[in-house]
């Protein structure tokens, strides 16, 4: 018996959730592969999988297994990758994490014509606002908004900048006194972003007049669309991004409020940053993803 063979069937079948399934994919006899799994099951002594006329389902032994052989194949797909790509195209599977709607707005409308240029490459992308960690090995590259790398063991690049802006809808300003200076955000209700369990004042600079304010309000979020409806909404003013709600400005469904002065969460900055694991310098799968950002990006202010 070809163990790795065995293993490969047996991860197909799971997969595919049925042996007929896995036989179709692959492109062999039903047989073939029952027999290889049965056996696989013979050498290990122990059941992987339930049988059942209509399905399979994993045994507890089965689904240990599946997890390390699962491991071992993606494995040897990224030695695979890994060898291919440093050639002259980017070849293989990259693994993305983006910020939540910086990656539904700006990224993904855009994604066609790079997987155009780049037919060898796969992309597998995770959205999240949270911090993740690129030090676990989940991910090749990592785009975050505003803060650099919290971490000297990884590289840091950035792509672009951006813009904080502070809105409310009409509906919101409207019977309320007319905001003359900022100092006054903190007589109203303010839509919050939330960093991990912490807090942030909003900061803002107009030359060399500077104000910090712990402004506070009906709703904290760690999802910026969510503020930007609540802001349409009428329920508040919002600090967001100017990708975000550049569009709903332009067509008056939000103000922009003291567009003289330089918003930031705290000591937020206002940059556009590419992380990765230093093993990646060179990846051309990494390198092209990080030039169609900065073009877009380049395009975009």
């Amino acid at each position: 018996m070809d163990k790795l063979l065995a293993m490969k069937m047996f991860v197909a079948t799971v997969d595919a959730q049925g042996f007929s399934a896995a036989a179709r994919r692959l492109g062999l006899a039903t047989s073939s592969v029952t027999r290889l799994v049965d056996a696989l099951e013979a050498a290990l002594g122990a059941t992987l999988l339930n049988r059942s006329t209509r399905q399979v389902s994993l045994t507890e032994a089965g689904a240990r297994y599946y997890e390390r052989a699962r491991g071992i194949f993606e494995s040897l797909d990224e030695a695979d990758a890994s060898v291919a790509d440093r050639g002259e195209e980017p070849v293989g599977v990259l693994r993305l994490c983006l910020p939540v709607e910086f990656g539904r707005r700006v990224i993904a409308p855009h994604l066609g014509p790079f997987l155009a240029q780049h037919p060898a490459l796969e992309l597998d992308i995770d959205l999240s606002d949270r911090l993740d960690d690129l030090l676990d090995g989940r991910y090749d590259l990592s785009i975050r908004l505003g803060d650099p790398s919290p971490n000297d063991e990884l590289v840091c690049r950035q792509l672009g900048r951006f813009q904080r802006w502070l809105v409310a809808s009409p509906a919101y300003l409207a019977g309320r006194d007319a905001l003359e200076h900022p100092r006054q955000l903190l007589e109203h209700a303010c839509l919050r972003f939330r960093y991990g369990q912490k807090g942030r004042p909003w900061r803002l600079a107009r030359g060399q007049d500077s104000l910090e304010l712990d402004v506070s309000g009906p709703l904290r979020s760690a999802n910026a669309d969510m503020l930007r409806e609540t802001a349409l909404a009428g329920s508040g003013i919002a600090l967001l991004a100017d990708w975000l709600v550049r569009e709903d400005v332009a067509a008056g469904r939000l103000q922009r409020l003291f567009p003289d002065w330089q918003a930031s969460p705290g000591a937020a900055n206002d940059s556009i940053n590419a992380l990765y694991l230093p093993n990646h310098r060179g990846s051309r799968r990494v390198n092209a993803f990080i030039d169609f950002c900065e073009n877009l990006l380049s395009r975009s202010t």
